[in-house]
């Protein structure tokens, strides 16, 4: 199964802010109980929608400047890019239907650009 990257400041910019497309970004902590929750879910759905969209992860204890620049007061906190701008948010442990249908509206959004 796909393991989500783990990015830091230095490949924030690069991979998210100044890509083309969709990246979901799952703002978390080792430990925190529901993000251990969410973590499979994700694993299992960048496999799922492996070349439509891109699924990475930023640790909120090493990197706060990140969590500071979008508001990120929560965790877990999933939040959608398109094109390097955030589009959509969600807080709290989600369960796979709800992030497939926050992901496949986008990707829905997406063709219709």
């Amino acid at each position: 199964m796909a393991k989500v990257e783990i990015l830091k400041t230095g490949t924030f910019s690069n991979i998210v802010e100044q890509s083309q497309g969709l990246t979901l970004v799952d703002f978390y902590a080792d430990w925190c109980g529901p993000c251990k929750m969410v973590a499979p879910v994700l694993d299992a759905l960048k496999e799922d929608y492996e070349g439509q969209i891109n699924i990475v992860k930023v640790n909120a204890d090493n990197e706060p400047e990140i969590l500071n620049r979008f508001g990120v007061r929560g965790i877990p906190t999933l939040m959608m890019f398109r094109d390097g701008q955030p589009v959509d948010v969600t807080v709290g442990a989600q369960p796979a239907k709800a992030l497939r249908s926050m992901i496949d509206k986008h990707i829905a959004a997406e063709v219709n650009v």
